[in-house]
């Protein structure tokens, strides 16, 4: 789900508030400018729009706000001391001006509803949709199967590379906090998974990854 930074930044702004966002998921996918969004600070991963994992990029409004975060030398404009990974960050500037020119938008969202009206089509009522249904990022699905445990269908799913949420959160086998605040039944809170698309996505794929999951939900529901 898109939550409304500009509107936040405004408020933060009014109550003298710094506002930083996290960006990874929407750099590369949808429009970002930090002007637009009015925050103070904003955060990239490369990885997320195309470029090599371990390289990222932090936006400061105000050169004063950030203190040094590793001590010992002036890399960074001294914040964080350690020899820069030049062709890392070369790549992220190229993987940018490439989303910059094209993210591919109407072709992600169209791939992504299909695969959503298949499970419909497959599995009706057994699922059901995280978050908003049209004000969100074009590449992501966040599916909750019914009755189901995310990282245990994920086990199922051998043809199917996909998420049972952050991967930092992944062992864990309680209800997400996010989906749980949205109050989420726990009977799809517990199952939910996220399927990300991207621009080598083919609509074959769709048909192929849709029937596969659809099979292996039935099975592992009988």
């Amino acid at each position: 789900t898109i939550q409304p930074i500009a509107e936040i930044a405004q408020i933060a702004r009014e109550a003298g508030v710094p506002l930083h966002t996290d960006a990874a998921q929407s750099v590369g996918k949808i429009p970002t400018n930090v002007e637009d969004l009015g925050v103070d600070f904003l955060s990239l991963a490369a990885h997320k729009l195309y470029a090599p994992a371990g390289v990222g990029a932090l936006f400061l409004r105000s050169d004063d706000t950030v203190e040094s975060f590793i001590h010992g030398a002036g890399h960074e404009k001294g914040r964080r001391a350690g020899t820069e990974p030049v062709p890392g960050v070369v790549a992220l500037g190229v993987a940018a001006e490439i989303a910059r020119q094209d993210m591919h938008i109407p072709e992600i969202t169209a791939l992504r509803d299909k695969l959503h009206a298949l499970l419909i089509d497959g599995l009706g009522d057994d699922i059901r949709l995280n978050g908003h249904p049209e004000v969100r990022l074009p590449n992501t699905l966040n599916i909750s199967f019914k009755n189901m445990i995310g990282p245990d269908l994920l086990t199922k799913l051998t043809q199917v590379a996909a998420s049972p949420g952050a991967a930092c959160h992944f062992d864990r086998h309680e209800p997400s906090p996010v989906l749980t605040a949205m109050n989420v039944p726990r009977p799809f809170a517990l199952g939910a998974i996220r399927f990300s698309l991207g621009r080598p996505t083919t609509e074959g794929e769709i048909d192929r990854a849709a029937q596969h999951i659809i099979q292996t939900v039935r099975s592992a529901s009988s």
